[in-house]
């Protein structure tokens, strides 16, 4: 087979994205939206969030069109922009929120199958764990066979979850009642759930979480047949998964109340399809999120090693992280993050985390390499880099790159401390890793400014193990 043809067309870039995207957050959108917002502060935070995501959305666009030679997408901007240890850090801190986002996706697969196999419980039992633990290792050696082989799988399987999803709308829809969404419509009859404002912030990360895949074309565009692509997939894939994802969460809050959602145990969108046709709809929903967590799953095995093994190639990691094996997997990289995964995973065990804390915990150390991806975006339009004779579409470029920013930093604030903390903790360690990559070629560790950076790091990291310990921080 030619190189030409082993090259990922726009569809299978499309797929990346959207199968990235559409894991297993939206089968779970009714309750862990509900838990913190009603209805009326539910359509604020989707417009702040769509708002947001859109002009990211936009800037991985833009990066992909104005600066091709930059391949391998969100660590890069920050490494061309703002220095080496911003760009490994952005790295670091993908690459860590792809693999902890493997493990609640494990958690939530046997949560599902514990609808079939009461023994499996809510996914993160010995049962669980050991089920776990083999889907893992089969997914480690389907990839080893090839990234184009497991991008065309990859496909496959965000076909399959599409149609529960489309089910699901069309049936929500014919049972939707209006008196049923607009009763306690801003909450105020729950003063638990705080104002507008606080719900709003309160369900960000949830909104961020489901969104989180979509610079899934960027971290492949090396890859890509055209680089035109990259941008368009990115954009194509935003919008189709925006439409599911509002649909499924309006929807649903015409079927039961914002009290009996917040109830439910996950995937809470078989409990609302139960209720409206009985048994059957739990069980499609659970063998739609079963295929969706499947292909979920072998995106982000994908997007794990490719981001190590992309940022080990220009020597922004070590380099035993850019070996290959005989089908051009990044094996050394896959390994280490499967490793990992397999390592959190018995620590769920022991520790009890639930799907939604690891989902707060990922979402939390994506924060990073999308604020300095939109920050390098911005860069690039107050230079006038790239936009000469261009000053129309250098202000379009630089009000969208200005709101993608403030956005990137509305997340870090709705994240909260906790959540800063333990990136921080997580962020800490990785400088062993960019003091390798240095070594290696023979040059400083830090610059000064880097110095004081990681000193700060080092502060959060030193707070939040105290935290932990100390028993008033959490995972």
């Amino acid at each position: 087979m030619t190189e030409s043809t082993r090259k990922l067309k726009l569809g299978a870039l499309v797929a990346l994205v959207v199968g990235s995207m559409i894991g297993g957050g939206i089968f779970s959108l009714p309750q862990n939206i509900a838990a913190s917002a009603s209805a009326g502060a539910t359509l604020v935070g989707w417009l702040i969030t769509g708002v947001g995501m859109l002009t990211l959305a936009f800037v991985f666009q833009t990066l992909a069109n104005r600066k091709p030679e930059l391949d391998g997408g969100v660590y890069v901007y920050a490494k061309a922009g703002f220095g080496d240890y911003m760009g490994f850090s952005s790295a670091w801190g993908y690459w860590i929120s792809a693999w902890i986002g493997n493990v609640s996706y494990m958690v939530l697969l046997f949560a599902t199958l514990g609808y079939f196999f009461p023994v499996f419980g809510e996914g993160n039992n010995l049962a669980a764990i050991i089920g776990a633990s083999v889907v893992l290792w089969l997914l480690h050696f389907l990839v080893l066979r090839g990234i184009h082989e497991a991008a065309f799988i990859n496909t496959l399987t965000t076909v399959a979850k599409i149609v529960p999803l489309a089910v699901f709308i069309v049936i929500a829809v014919i049972a939707f009642k209006l008196d049923v969404y607009t009763a306690d419509f801003w909450g105020s009859n729950n003063p638990e759930l705080g104002s507008v404002m606080d719900q709003a912030r309160n369900m960000m990360l949830v909104t961020v979480w489901v969104f989180i895949g979509i610079e899934g074309a960027s971290i492949f565009s090396a890859r890509a047949e055209k680089r035109s692509d990259v941008g368009r997939a990115t954009v194509v894939g935003f919008i189709a998964v925006m439409l599911l994802l509002v649909m499924v969460n309006l929807l649903s809050q015409g079927i039961l109340a914002q009290a009996q959602l917040a109830g439910l145990k996950n995937p809470s969108m078989a409990a609302v399809l139960e209720h409206v046709v009985g048994p059957w709809g739990a069980m499609l929903i659970s063998v739609g999120l079963i295929i969706s967590l499947a292909g979920g799953l072998l995106s982000w095995t994908l997007l794990c090693a490719e981001i190590l093994f992309t940022s080990a190639s220009d020597h922004t990691m070590p380099a035993f992280l850019r070996k290959e094996n005989a089908n051009k997997v990044p094996v050394n990289a896959l390994w280490l993050s499967n490793g990992l995964i397999q390592l959190f995973l018995v620590i769920t065990l022991f520790n009890d985390a639930t799907y939604l804390k690891l989902l707060y915990l990922a979402t939390s150390m994506i924060l990073v390499p999308y604020f300095w991806s939109s920050a390098y975006a911005l860069l690039l339009t107050v230079r006038g880099e790239t936009y000469a004779g261009e000053a129309g579409e250098r202000n379009k470029d630089m009000l969208i790159a200005l709101i993608s920013t403030v956005y990137a930093v509305w997340l870090v604030y709705a994240a909260g401390v906790q959540y800063l903390l333990l990136s921080a903790l997580l962020y800490a360690p990785g400088a062993i890793l960019f003091a390798m990559a240095k070594r290696e070629l023979g040059q400083q560790v830090f610059t000064g400014v880097e110095k004081v950076i990681f000193i700060g790091v080092l502060v959060g990291a030193a707070i939040a193990a105290y935290g932990l310990y100390d028993g008033f921080l959490s995972i």
